[in-house]
């Protein structure tokens, strides 16, 4: 483990959660059992460019939805362990199926259940409104709170670092810029 800039230029994969990471947390539940999450805008196209550019991204959360489902597989996102009450299990399965040395893996998570999986990793981070533990235990704390940014702030930086960001300026659906 060296320098942080140089670390995340050998990022393999982003593994998130959702709910505290993706959302600033809150849930409302609907009369059909699904919950209504606030995403932001920004966060989801980071996730949608770095996918783009060939970044494994995958998304473990003890969350569930079918909202959830269709915002994720809307940005890309292929790999999702959704409803999952054994996330360490959820990542060794990613990381073997896509031989991922988990020394190269950012993961942001943002409370207790997310402690685990962060000392599994290289690179453990958390936005800036996780519980103590959890900072406590990363090697970066983004500057902004969960859904507000968070997931872009790291995604940016490592696409940045890897010299991938903004690379062909494209939407989330990959096509050019109208001008």
């Amino acid at each position: 483990m060296g320098n942080f800039k140089e670390d995340i230029a050998q990022v393999e994969a982003i593994v998130l959660d959702v709910d505290g990471v993706m959302t600033d947390g809150g849930i409302i539940p609907t009369t059909d059992g699904d919950f209504v999450r606030r995403y932001n805008a920004k966060d989801g196209y980071a996730i949608a460019a770095a996918l783009r550019e060939g970044m494994k991204i995958c998304v473990i959360s003890g969350g569930r939805g079918r909202m959830l489902e269709n915002r994720l597989t809307m940005l890309g996102v292929t790999k999702m362990y959704l409803n999952c009450m054994d996330k360490v299990a959820a990542m060794h399965e990613f990381f073997a199926e896509h031989g991922i040395d988990a020394q190269n893996v950012i993961y942001m998570g943002d409370d207790i259940p997310d402690l685990e999986c962060m000392r599994l990793v290289g690179i453990p981070v958390c936005p800036a409104d996780a519980c103590m533990e959890v900072v406590e235990a990363s090697r970066y704390v983004s500057e902004f709170n969960g859904g507000h940014g968070a997931v872009r702030d790291i995604v940016e930086q490592v696409m940045r670092a890897q010299n991938k960001w903004a690379k062909n300026l494209k939407g989330v659906l990959g096509l050019p810029a109208s001008h």
